[in-house]
């Protein structure tokens, strides 16, 4: 790939450190960065220098292209034994009234109300409870496939396999294997918030650990099967913590191939127990997805999900290694939301998210969950009066 003027301008900055000119010629040369520079890059990397670095790098692995999906949410339930100080979605068994509890006619029906729209995927995450085990999300899976074989099945996060397999006396391995002959094709990458002990029992406190989250992620790619993950930052976290979990999760990377996409997820601090945290920076935001992209340099994507972050913040990152954003239908989950994200009514067509990509001088590719190509729309036409429909949040069922 020829160098593009941006490189050539930091390398030929006399202003340059040394320290910074020798991790830019080893992203150029293609060699891995250690944990030592990428703390450096945390702490010392000018914003122009990162995004040129990470640019290089998504434009090496991607040219133009930036990926789009078009799915949907199910979140069973917003009910949760766990109380992470960070979030704003779940409530405590104590006030269950507060929230919903979907039954699996609730969850069906809501699956069958997609039934003559273009959606590939299907994504499944919520709170834990009891009666969601593994005999109630095992059938839920083949219920979905026996309706809708096309599907795509994403569903749960460690967190919820950590309880379920638990409850159910079934090891990770065993547990993921029943899950796949359910019916699950693929893992999101919620769950991970930060590994480092220090920092994550403070704000997730009795949950799976970090290292149990990658556990249960390597048994997934044993079986062959794909999954993303995720980092939550701008809390109480410090660099060299971020850097720790990207180290992590390159290693295990490097070990089974499985990881698709790392999407990183910030912090938002409306009505929850760390609303006294002040949010990061925008500044802060683009020098935390550029960092991404140079250190997981065994990653294929970087996302940024466009209704958490923001709409022209999605389309910023566009130019600090960000390569996908998310879907554009139906992609209203609460969880974000209710933490006060960006978007509080986050719904795009597929001509606005199209335009949306356009407008900064990108290639929208429609992708399914395993980025094969659905629909190239770099010169696709829109008609007047055809427009996809948009898609509005389901009402909450109590039971």
């Amino acid at each position: 790939m020829e160098q593009p003027p941006g490189i050539n301008i930091i390398l030929n900055d006399p202003k340059l450190s040394d320290t910074l000119r020798k991790i830019a010629e080893k992203v150029i040369a293609q060699e891995r960065i250690t944990e030592e520079e990428g703390l450096h890059l945390f702490e010392h990397a000018p914003l122009g220098y990162l995004g040129s670095l990470a640019n290089y790098i998504r434009e090496r692995k991607h040219g133009n292209r930036t990926y789009f999906n078009r799915n949907f949410h199910l979140e069973p339930t917003n009910v949760c034994l766990y109380t992470c100080t960070f979030c704003s979605y779940s409530r405590l068994i104590k006030k269950r009234e507060e929230g919903w509890e979907y039954t699996m006619e609730d969850m069906m029906d809501i699956i069958k109300k997609y039934d003559d729209e273009p959606v590939t995927e299907v994504h499944i995450v919520g709170g834990v409870l009891p009666q969601y085990d593994l005999k109630f999300y095992t059938e839920l899976f083949q219920n979905i496939k026996a309706h809708r074989p096309e599907l795509h099945v994403k569903a749960l996060t460690p967190v919820e396999y950590h309880y379920i397999f638990k409850k159910g006396k079934v090891s990770y391995a065993k547990g993921m294997r029943l899950m796949k002959e359910a019916g699950l094709d693929s893992m999101p990458g919620g769950g991970a918030e930060i590994f480092h002990p220090e920092i994550r029992d403070q704000i997730a406190g009795g949950k799976c650990s970090g290292e149990q989250w990658l556990q249960i992620h390597e048994e997934w790619h044993k079986l062959g099967r794909r999954s993303n993950a995720t980092m939550l930052y701008g809390h109480i976290e410090k660099y060299h913590h971020r850097i720790h979990h990207l180290e992590e999760l390159r290693k295990l990377q490097d070990r089974t191939g499985g990881f698709q996409t790392f999407i990183p997820l910030k912090f938002r601090n409306k009505d929850n127990q760390m609303s006294h945290v002040p949010e990061s920076t925008m500044v802060e935001d683009v020098r935390n997805y550029a960092i991404s992209r140079i250190y997981l340099d065994n990653f294929d994507h970087v996302k940024a999900y466009w209704p958490m972050i923001g709409r022209n913040a999605a389309q910023m990152l566009l130019a600090f290694g960000v390569d996908d954003i998310d879907g554009t239908i139906d992609d209203t989950t609460k969880i974000y939301t209710m933490a006060g994200s960006e978007e509080q009514t986050p719904v795009m067509s597929t001509r606005e998210l199209v335009n949306l990509i356009r407008a900064v001088g990108r290639q929208p590719i429609e992708r399914d969950t395993l980025y094969n190509v659905v629909q190239d729309y770099t010169d696709h036409v829109f008609e007047d009066d055809v427009q996809y429909k948009g898609y509005v949040s389901l009402p909450v069922v109590n039971n």
